[in-house]
């Protein structure tokens, strides 16, 4: 009898051992399959695209990946509530996509989070689909009503053979790039597009009521952008008056009015840019005023670059960058016998060879001018 109860009493300590290991967390170890997991993370424009996946390998399956091993559309996996499961687009857990910002994939609009990323594969077209849940393990539990997005695409050969899975960026711009998952000899691709200027001006209107907003180059910066892009000029001119206030010190920098003056130009307002021009002049340097009066030689407003030059050799006489402008400024104007005196002194002044050789050029067309 004492045998039979110290027996039974072991079977219930093994029992509950092996229990508790069922349900106790595993050792680190390689993935599942051997499938390495991995993420990727490039920034279009200013929008984080963060991708996190699994990657199998072909590992001798040549030949059989598309559309045998990668089913056709839609699938019953035998597991989970998902008696139509598209593939997981990677392996093991499903694969996530996540956007920092609001984007377009293939031109449909699409919210800034994060996603579960599926594909129903076709070798004519596929369906890119883009989950509200991101969380589930693979597709056994995909359900339809949690899509978000989908967008049709058209996998096309690869020039090499990929071994391991792998998510690339393409034909990236200043706004847009492929996204490509490449696996054996296939490539599926989908283009994302962000709006540049909506989502930096977003992040600016942010960013301006933290502790960055303490600084005239916060707001410089952020009126500049809108000069630039020629974009949301009337906040952008707010933000250029709180950049040149005296509030920040920006009172007192040609860079802040001068950004100024470009708003009220690019809104038809000449004459208040004119006047802050005037006002910004006397805060510039030596270099401030020689590139600003190479940009009104661009914009063919030569005799008031001459002025700007003068002002510039006034300040600060005979050195080379004011000899340079002198020369340029006088070109501009037509008066190459005056300039030519500038040019040769400059010429014995100049240091770097891109210098010396663009020097020796004016030098022997004005030169040949006269």
């Amino acid at each position: 009898m004492k045998k039979l109860l110290i027996a039974a009493l072991m079977a219930v300590v093994i029992q509950f051992t092996f229990t508790g290991f069922t349900h106790a967390q595993l050792l680190t170890s390689i993935p599942s399959g051997g499938n390495k997991k991995a993420s990727v993370t490039e920034m279009i424009g200013i929008t984080d695209v963060t991708i996190n996946y699994s990657r199998p390998h072909v590992n001798k399956r040549d030949g059989h990946i598309w559309g045998e091993l990668v089913y056709n559309g839609y699938a019953d996996l035998g597991f989970g509530t998902s008696k139509a499961a598209p593939w997981r687009a990677g392996a093991n857990e499903n694969t996530t996509i996540e956007f920092s910002t609001d984007v377009k994939v293939e031109g449909q609009p699409l919210a800034a989070g994060k996603y579960g990323f599926f594909i129903a594969y076709g070798a004519d077209e596929s369906t890119l689909i883009f989950s509200k849940n991101a969380t589930s393990w693979g597709s056994f539990f995909y359900n339809q009503a949690e899509d978000v997005l989908r967008v049709k695409v058209k996998p096309v050969p690869a020039a090499t053979s990929v071994e391991w899975l792998k998510y690339e960026f393409a034909d990236q711009t200043p706004t847009s790039a492929v996204i490509e998952l490449q696996w054996e000899k296939l490539v599926i691709p989908f283009k994302v597009d962000v709006d540049l200027p909506a989502t930096q001006l977003a992040v600016f209107r942010k960013e301006l009521r933290t502790n960055k907003g303490f600084n005239w180059e916060s707001w410089e910066q952020a009126a500049a952008f809108c000069a630039q892009n020629k974009t949301n000029l009337e906040e952008g001119l707010l933000w250029a008056d709180t950049a040149t206030s005296v509030n920040f010190g920006g009172n007192q920098v040609f860079q802040t009015w001068k950004t100024k003056a470009a708003i009220l130009s690019d809104l038809g307002r000449s004459a208040e840019a004119t006047a802050t021009m005037k006002t910004a002049l006397p805060f510039a340097d030596v270099n401030d005023l020689y590139f600003y009066g190479k940009s009104l030689i661009a914009e063919n407003r030569g005799q008031e670059a001459l002025e700007v030059f003068k002002l510039d050799y006034q300040k600060h006489p005979d050195e080379f960058l004011t000899n340079t402008g002198m020369a340029r400024g006088y070109m501009a104007v037509g008066d190459n016998k005056k300039a030519l005196p500038y040019a040769l002194k400059a010429q014995k002044q100049v240091v770097g060879k891109i210098n010396k050789d663009t020097i020796d050029k004016m030098v022997a067309t004005l030169q040949a001018a006269k």
